[in-house]
């Protein structure tokens, strides 16, 4: 494998390890447990920042890598979030309704996509990454606090809506694609018109 090609898959691997050591730190339980979490899940949110960037300006941004990535972003968030659950458990408890609608509408983004596709999903839209943002602040917050209000409910109705224009973006979409931002672009797309290129996302 070329060295261009490795600098952004270890990053994308060093995800995954940052999520097993939440889940280490978590059931150790050492001395500032919670600021070793969330050191791990901001270089865990770095990583998964400068991966793509790093990849499009080294020429290497493959399907291959943006589905690697995209697995490996789901495993990251599940052992960052079940982590912090045992760490905070009464605030999961408290809000376990929304929680699980937005569960469901996560589990329906990869059903329509294999059903589609026969593949994952890997979209990684504009909405989604600003919803991630937002997605690791809360956890900051949960973590540090054990609790949330405002930045929580923002969360979930971004997610729903980002949940939403994924499901919208593959049911547009004639074949499967990676690097979508948006279902303005996945129609044109389908009109056969070019992706309009943004310098940070896809340039």
């Amino acid at each position: 494998m070329p060295l261009k090609y490795q600098i952004p898959t270890l990053l994308v691997y060093s995800r995954l390890l940052l999520g097993f050591l939440i889940v280490v730190v978590t059931l150790l339980r050492p001395s500032f447990y919670p600021l070793y979490t969330v050191v791990f899940l901001t270089l865990g949110l770095m990583s998964d920042i400068f991966d793509g960037i790093i990849a499009r300006h080294l020429g290497v941004s493959d399907e291959k890598l943006r589905r690697l990535d995209s697995n490996i972003d789901q495993i990251f968030f599940i052992c960052a979030i079940a982590s912090i659950y045992l760490q905070q458990s009464v605030f999961f408890k408290q809000y376990i309704w929304p929680i699980l609608v937005l569960i469901l509408f996560e589990v329906a983004i990869y059903m329509v996509s294999f059903i589609k596709f026969r593949k994952e999903v890997a979209t990684h839209s504009l909405g989604a990454k600003i919803w991630t943002l937002f997605l690791f602040a809360l956890l900051v917050q949960v973590t540090l606090t054990g609790q949330s209000q405002i930045l929580f409910w923002i969360v979930f109705w971004l997610g729903l809506l980002t949940r939403a224009e994924i499901i919208a973006i593959i049911l547009v979409l004639k074949q499967w694609q990676n690097d979508v931002p948006s279902l303005k672009q996945a129609i044109r797309i389908r009109k056969g018109l070019t992706i309009q290129n943004n310098r940070f996302f896809n340039g």
